[in-house]
């Protein structure tokens, strides 16, 4: 027996056998065309095929999995766009290379570029060129990208995945998804957490499993490559057990976020995109406690308007209803660039010009940003909060911004509601602060991810401070509590919506430092409310 230690995307205990998946790669050779008409014409032949494939596949898939085929709708869309077919097209008119190369030359350049850049949309944009290259690349060589799981349920290994790879296979025979790169919001992961399905990331894979038996333990990040008799037995009554868990926490979908004594917490959810709205709706969560808005500026080629983005939080406010939703401006900055913005280059970006500082900094796109919540606001129940505030000063600017923006609706008679503003609390000088900001708002929400990195001085995703980085750190335990009693000197509510919110190991801690709501990605909703209403607050520990 072996085991191997990495990093579970999604929870969960699968039994079965390995199949080792190797993505084919594509041996292309560069070769001067004498007929560049003919070789442009093959690859508009090649894309309109592509598009036409894509668009099957989201029929295919989007009665079960709506949000997550809609993948295939922007893939489509991005090989129907002008500015992807006039790469390929310029490099097979001005370089006189063949189809393949050119598409090949244009995602690695791509890739390489921005390989670095952890923000998820600008990483789905990459995963979408990377996907229709090499559907092209397929096309133009007559390679199918699709896997073959055979007729008995397996748990896939590869090196990667990608969402096409996915989604392309059979469903039913996929019990499990090991990859050696990826992340939690990687599509792979995304995709199983779909699906339901456990998964691991960072796990050094071995062609040589191929066929060995294999245990997968979605909570502690473990895989067992020819498990024992002892092992297994244990994880077969560990994954019945989990069965019958998973089929219970789906019927507190419809439950109250209380605990046992009858105190009401808020439980809401954090969404990345427009994508993950049925998803908040799905689980039952009271809202949305975090929209990052940030997938509206990055991935394009210039600033979004503001009808685009009144048109984004229209579909939020009218989605959610009565439920609250959160709107976190853009945080900008750092990892979450893109080339018209011109943020120039800094030595140490994570500290740098980000967040509010930027915004503050590009007024114009801040208003307009401003103005599109506040025009939304009339069809739903929004708030909306800062990102990176350190000073009061900030907020005094920001409070002048606000002022104009509001006048400047009223003076068109735009309809506008005065709604709940916040800040996230997410340095070490904010928390210091947090009764003076208090003041100022009606709501803090801890964002425990960066608050957890500058406290400890440590980069969250270097991976050579992975055994060091300790996000239940007695320091951050204390600014936890810190922020939690200067809010509610000031009659202020607090909450957390970093990653800290779905540790449900802490949820009673948090419960009893007085946090008034947790708010957690769409997946993790239901074992938290499983785990605040198994708490009992009145009783003393």
């Amino acid at each position: 027996m072996e085991i191997f230690r990495g990093t579970a995307t999604f929870s969960g205990i699968a039994i079965g056998k390995i199949l080792y998946y190797q993505r084919s790669d594509y041996q292309i050779r560069q070769y001067l065309v004498s007929n560049i008409k003919k070789e442009l014409g093959d690859f508009n032949e090649a894309r309109l095929t592509a598009v036409r494939q894509l668009r099957e596949l989201y029929e295919r898939n989007c009665i079960d999995n709506s949000a997550q085929a809609k993948v295939f709708l922007d893939q489509a869309k991005l090989l129907e766009s002008g500015s992807f077919q006039r790469a390929i097209e310029s490099m097979i008119t001005l370089e006189k290379v063949n189809a393949a190369y050119a598409v090949m030359t244009n995602r690695d350049e791509l890739v390489t570029t921005f390989r670095r850049l952890e923000e998820p949309s600008i990483q789905e944009r990459i995963n979408n060129v990377r996907e229709i290259s090499n559907r092209l690349i397929g096309i133009l060589g007559g390679i199918s990208p699709k896997i073959n799981l055979g007729e008995t349920p397996v748990i896939l290994v590869a090196d990667t995945l990608s969402p096409t790879e996915i989604m392309e296979m059979d469903k039913e025979q996929l019990l499990a998804v090991v990859t050696h790169s990826g992340s939690s919001v990687s599509h792979a992961s995304i995709m199983a957490k779909t699906m339901e399905i456990p998964s691991l990331v960072d796990i050094e894979i071995n062609d040589e499993w191929d066929g060995c038996n294999a245990v997968v333990d979605g909570y502690t990040g473990t895989l067992y490559v020819n498990p024992d008799r002892e092992i297994l037995e244990e994880y077969e009554i560990r994954r019945k057990a989990d069965k019958k868990e998973r089929e219970e926490l789906l019927k507190l979908k419809t439950e109250k976020d209380r605990t046992i004594d009858g105190k009401e917490i808020g439980l809401y959810a954090n969404i990345g995109s427009l994508d993950d709205l049925s998803s908040v709706l799905f689980y039952g969560a009271g809202g949305i406690g975090l929209l990052r808005s940030e997938f509206q500026y990055l991935g394009r080629e210039n600033y979004p308007r503001e009808n685009e983005l009144f048109l984004a939080y229209k579909k939020v406010a009218e989605t959610m209803g009565d439920r609250l939703a959160v709107i976190r401006t853009v945080d900008l900055g750092a990892d979450k660039q893109a080339d018209y913005l011109d943020i120039p280059d800094e030595t140490n970006p994570i500290m740098g010009n980000r967040g509010i500082r930027l915004c503050l900094d590009r007024k114009r796109m801040f208003k307009a940003q401003l103005r599109a919540i506040y025009r939304a606001s009339a069809y739903g129940n929004l708030a909306m909060m800062y990102p990176m505030i350190s000073s009061e000063e900030e907020m005094d600017e920001i409070e002048e911004i606000i002022a104009e923006v509001k006048a400047g609706l009223q003076e068109k008679g735009i309809p506008y509601k005065d709604i709940r503003t916040g800040i996230m609390i997410e340095t070490p000088a904010a928390v210091m602060i947090s009764r003076e900001l208090a003041r100022r708002v009606s709501f803090l929400s801890l964002g425990t991810n960066d608050l957890t990195q500058y406290t400890l001085a440590m980069d969250r995703q270097n991976p050579l401070l992975k055994g060091k980085y300790n996000d239940h750190h007695p320091a951050v335990m204390r600014m936890i509590r810190m922020v939690v009693e200067a809010g509610h000197a000031e009659g202020c509510k607090v909450c957390i919506c970093g990653e800290l919110a779905a540790d449900t190991a802490l949820t009673e801690t948090f419960l009893r430092m007085g946090v008034d709501s947790l708010s957690v990605v769409p997946a993790c909703v239901l074992p938290v409310r499983k785990a605040l209403r198994e708490t009992d607050l009145s009783v003393s520990l």
